[in-house]
């Protein structure tokens, strides 16, 4: 009954389904990428970055839909999405920072990555 250790892909941690579409596609992407499905805190890391990923689209189409600048109480004002962008923004990118994601990626083949 012994298993013979073949060429099995790892199984990928899916991703929370809370996140939009195109978060789904760059969690995926990733995780086969980066191997990461066997590291508590590097998934927890990546959907950090990716929740702030989809606050950042959120704020971008509010503030599309509404501009830059909007009428408060006391006359034109920032809009207030602007600073859950930049915010959001900060976050992801030291997420994906902590994750060393600037680093290339594991090859499984011989050579430099990128046919270069």
């Amino acid at each position: 009954m012994g298993e013979t250790m073949s060429h099995r892909q790892p199984k990928q941690a899916p991703a929370p389904g809370h996140l939009s579409t195109e978060a789904g596609k760059w969690w995926s992407s990733i995780i086969r990428e980066w191997e990461l499905s066997d590291d508590p805190q590097a998934l927890l890391l990546l959907q950090t970055a990716l929740e702030a990923f989809d606050r950042v689209q959120e704020a971008r189409r509010q503030i599309g839909a509404d501009g830059a600048v909007v009428t408060g109480r006391y006359g034109p004002k920032a809009h207030p999405s602007l600073a859950i962008e930049r915010d959001n923004r900060s976050l992801m990118i030291r997420s994906l920072k902590a994750l060393n994601l600037d680093l290339e990626p594991l090859n499984d083949k011989p050579g430099r990555p990128g046919g270069e």
